[in-house]
C-alpha cells in the first residue's frame, strides 16, 4: 500500500490487534491510499524479508510499529544506509483497545498524517570540555566528584560546609563558598561566588580554608548541585548541563551522574523558535506594548533589546509558550519547522472523515509523558476509545488559538490537552489561549467545555475520563482549507470559517481582556491628530494619509499590543478586545480627521486648523519669541514659506555676530610681557613701602 508518496508496512503484532485487511483496505483508499493493505502478522520477525523488500525500493518506507524500530534500522543501515524509513504507532494508539474493532477509520487517519512530510528543525550547536563543577554542603559532594574524576574535570564547591574529613588525598580541588548568581547553560556556565576560598592542606580533624573573599568568578560547562536549596536557574530541570538531584536520593544522584558522565564533546539542540523582530509588538521608542513572551519565558531564554526581544537559543527548553502566546507570529515554533503541524492535523481529520470516522476527539499529547499513559493505558486497561485520535506534540504548551481554531474548524468535537502534572505550573499560557477559543464556540453558538486539560497521573484516571466524554450535541464544520499564512493568517482563516458555518453567527464578538484580536477607540474631542499612535503601531493596523490630518485603523491587523494607547500623548486612546467577522475589519475605517490649515502666504494645506489656531493664540504675546503680529504669522506659515519669508525680511537666518580676529602666539607672548611687567611695578612699589628692617618707611 502506498500512501504520500510513501511504501506503507503494517502488522498486527501475531494477531493481537483484530485488523481487518479488506475493511483497513477500503479505509485508507478514501483517505487517500493506494494499492492493498497486505498485513503482516511477525514483520520483525518471519516476515522480515518484506520489510528488506521494501527498503530496496525508490520510496521512503513507513512502518507501523515503533517498538521494534531499533531492529529495523540496523536492518535498513545493512541493506540500503541510503534508504528512508520512518516509523508511527498504530498498536496502542489504535489496535489495543477496547473499541479496536470500530478503529479502522483511526488507523486509515493515524497512517495518512504519518504519511505527511515534516520540515526538518533547524539546528544550535553545544559543546562541552567536560569542567564540572560539583556544588555541595557535606561528603556526598566530595563522594560524586571522586566517581566523576575519571571523565570529567571536577571541581568541589562546599557551600557553608560544616566538620568535614579531609580525604586522604585530594584528588579533585575542594573550595568553599556560595553560589550568589548563575548564568549560561551546557558548555558555558558563569557562576559568581561568595566566601570563596580554597581548601588548607593543614586541615586536620576537619577541613578548613584559607581567608575567603567575595565576587569570585568562575566558568564551568557543567554543574552538579548536591545542596538541595534553591535551584541556581528558574525551571531548573529544563536547563542542559545543570543537574540539581535529591542529595538525600541514593538513585536519583547516581542517575545525574551518569548522565553528566556522558557530557562531553559537541552536540546540536532543536533551535526551537524562529524570532522575527519585524513583526515583534514589543516596544517602540521607549514605550513598552507587548511582554507576552517575555511574562511567559520559564527559563528567562528571553531578555528585553529596545523594541524588540532577543530569544537564547542555547537557553530555550522548547516549551513554546512564547510562540502560543504571541499576536503577531513573531516567536514561531519550529518543531516541526514550516506548516507541517497544521498540514498533519488537516490531513489526520480529513482522512478519519473520508474512512467513515465520526465525532474525533483529539488527545494533544507530548511525546514522554503523555506518550507512556497511554501505553500504559493500552497494555493494563481498555487503551483508548476508537474515536480519540492521539496527536503527539513536542509540548502541549506550544499549542496557540491558530491551532485550537484550526483543529475546530476541521472538525475536532473536542480536543483533551494531556499535561503532564510535574508541569502544571507552566500551563498558564496554554490555559489562555484555550479560554480564548472557549470564548468564540460559546459566542457563536457551538458551546462552551470542548477543551479539557487532563494532569492525571494515573492512566486508569485519564483513562475513565476519555470514556466519559459525552459527544457534543452540536456539531463542528469539518472544513479542509489550507492552512496558509503565518499565525494570524491561519487563526483567521479557520475562525472565518467557524463563523461562516456557525448556529449562531454573530458579526462582531465580544472577547476576554488580552486576546489578540480587537479594536481601538479614539476620543475624538481631545485626539490633536499628531499621529504619534501611527509610527508606534507595529502592524500597520493605524493608518495616516499625507494628504489631510486623518487617522484610520485595519482591524484584523490589529493585536492590542497597547503601544498606540501608551504612546499617545493626550491618553485618548483605548483598546476593545473582540473579532468583527465582517469585511469592514479587512479594510480600512476611518477613527478621527480634522480640516487642514493653509498656509496665510501660498494657500498650502498644512497641519491641523485646530491645533496651529491653538498655538498661534498660546503663544502670543506669551513667548519672546513672537512678540508681535509678523512673528505671530510665521506660526501660520507652512515650512517653505517661514524661509521666504525670513530672507525677504533682510535678516539671515543663519547670519552669526562679527568673526572673532585670530589669536596669534605674537598675541600669546605679547600678554605674557605686559603681564610680567605689571607683576614687577607692582613688587617695586610694594618694596618701595617698607624699610630695611621691614618697618613702614612711611
Amino acid at each position: 500500500m502506498e500512501m504520500g508518496g510513501k511504501r506503507v508496512l503494517v502488522c498486527n503484532c501475531e494477531s493481537t490487534m483484530p485488523l481487518d485487511e479488506k475493511g483497513l483496505t477500503r479505509a485508507c483508499q478514501a483517505a487517500g491510499a493506494s494499492g492493498e493493505a497486505d498485513l503482516n502478522s511477525q514483520l520483525c520477525r518471519a516476515q522480515l524479508g518484506n520489510f528488506q523488500s521494501a527498503i530496496l525500493g525508490q520510496q521512503p518506507v513507513l512502518v507501523a510499529c515503533t517498538q521494534e524500530a531499533p531492529l529495523f534500522r540496523e536492518v535498513a543501515e545493512e541493506d540500503n544506509p541510503q534508504a528512508t524509513v520512518e516509523f508511527f504507532n498504530i498498536r496502542e494508539n489504535a489496535g489495543w483497545s477496547g473499541e479496536a474493532e470500530a478503529a479502522t477509520p483511526k488507523i486509515a487517519a493515524l497512517i495518512a498524517a504519518a504519511a505527511v512530510e515534516a520540515e526538518p528543525t533547524p539546528l544550535v550547536a553545544l559543546a562541552s570540555q567536560g569542567v564540572c563543577l560539583v556544588y555541595g554542603r557535606d561528603e556526598r559532594a566530595l563522594e560524586a566528584a571522586r566517581q566523576l574524576a575519571g571523565r570529567l574535570e571536577v571541581t568541589v564547591l562546599l557551600s557553608a560546609p560544616g566538620e568535614i574529613l579531609p580525604p586522604p588525598a585530594m584528588d579533585v580541588p575542594v573550595f568553599q563558598g556560595t553560589i550568589v548568581q548563575a548564568k549560561g547553560q551546557l558548555g558555558g556556565f558563569g557562576i559568581t561566588v561568595n566566601d570563596y576560598a580554597p581548601a588548607s592542606p593543614s586541615g586536620r580533624t576537619h577541613l578548613t580554608f584559607e581567608p575567603p573573599r567575595d565576587g569570585a568568578f568562575s566558568e564551568c560547562d557543567l554543574i552538579i548541585d548536591l545542596t538541595g536549596a534553591t535551584p541556581l536557574f528558574p525551571a531548573h530541570d529544563k536547563r542542559d548541563g545543570y543537574f540539581r538531584p535529591d542529595p538525600g536520593d541514593p538513585v536519583a544522584v547516581q542517575r545525574a551522574l551518569f548522565e553528566a558522565a556522558d557530557l562531553v564533546g559537541e552536540f546540536d539542540k532543536p533551535r526551537y523558535v524562529h524570532y522575527d523582530a519585524d513583526i515583534c509588538a514589543h516596544s517602540r521608542s521607549r514605550k513598552t506594548g507587548c511582554t507576552r513572551c517575555l511574562d511567559i519565558c520559564p527559563t528567562s531564554a528571553i531578555t528585553s533589546a529596545g523594541d524588540t526581544v532577543e530569544i537564547d537559543p542555547l537557553v530555550c527548553a522548547g516549551c513554546g509558550s512564547c510562540a502560543s502566546v504571541c499576536p503577531t507570529g513573531a516567536a514561531t515554533y519550529q518543531l516541526p519547522a514550516g506548516d507541517s503541524l497544521f498540514q498533519r492535523l488537516r490531513t489526520l481529520l480529513e482522512a478519519y472523515r473520508e474512512a467513515g470516522g465520526e465525532a474525533p476527539l483529539l488527545l494533544l499529547h507530548d511525546t514522554s509523558y503523555g506518550a507512556e499513559v497511554i501505553a500504559l493505558s493500552a497494555r493494563l486497561g481498555r487503551g483508548l476509545p476508537a474515536r480519540v485520535l492521539p496527536f503527539p506534540l513536542n509540548e502541549v504548551t506550544q499549542v496557540g488559538i491558530d491551532f485550537l481554531a484550526a483543529a475546530f474548524a476541521y472538525g475536532v468535537e473536542q480536543i483533551v490537552v494531556l499535561a503532564d502534572p510535574k508541569k502544571r505550573d507552566e500551563l498558564s499560557g496554554l490555559a489562555g489561549q484555550i479560554g480564548l477559543a472557549e470564548a468564540v464556540l460559546d459566542g457563536l453558538g457551538y458551546g462552551g467545555g470542548r477543551v479539557h486539560v487532563v494532569e492525571a497521573a494515573d492512566p486508569d484516571a485519564v483513562e475513565q475520563q476519555l470514556y466519559d466524554l459525552a459527544v457534543p450535541e452540536q456539531a463542528m464544520p469539518g472544513g479542509n482549507f489550507l492552512p496558509l499564512g503565518g499565525k494570524r493568517s491561519r487563526a483567521f482563516l479557520a475562525l472565518r470559517h467557524l463563523h461562516d458555518n456557525a448556529p449562531q453567527p454573530v458579526d462582531v464578538l465580544p472577547l476576554p481582556p488580552g486576546a489578540p484580536f480587537g479594536a481601538v477607540k479614539v476620543d475624538t474631542e481631545g485626539c490633536t491628530l499628531c499621529l504619534a499612535c501611527v509610527g508606534a503601531c507595529p502592524t500597520g493596523a493605524l493608518l495616516d494619509d499625507e494628504e489631510r490630518p486623518w487617522l484610520g485603523f485595519k482591524e484584523d491587523a490589529c493585536v492590542q499590543c497597547g503601544l498606540c494607547r501608551n504612546t499617545c500623548p493626550e491618553s485618548v486612546i483605548t483598546l476593545e478586545p473582540r473579532i468583527n467577522f465582517t469585511t469592514a475589519a479587512m479594510g480600512a475605517v476611518m477613527l478621527n480627521e480634522a480640516e487642514p490649515f493653509e498656509c496665510v502666504r501660498c494657500g498650502k494645506p498644512f497641519g491641523v486648523r485646530q491645533s496651529i489656531e491653538r498655538i498661534a493664540e498660546q503663544l502670543a504675546g506669551k513667548h519672546h519669541m513672537f512678540q508681535n503680529a509678523e512673528q505671530i504669522e510665521r506660526i501660520k506659515m507652512c515650512d517653505d514659506c517661514r524661509v521666504v519669508v525670513q530672507f525677504e525680511g533682510g535678516q539671515d537666518p543663519f547670519a552669526a555676530g562679527p568673526r572673532p580676529t585670530p589669536r596669534t602666539t605674537d598675541d600669546y607672548l605679547r600678554e605674557r610681557e605686559i603681564e610680567e611687567a605689571r607683576q614687577k611695578v607692582l613688587a617695586e612699589r610694594a618694596a618701595g613701602k617698607t624699610g630695611g628692617n621691614g618697618e613702614d618707611a612711611g
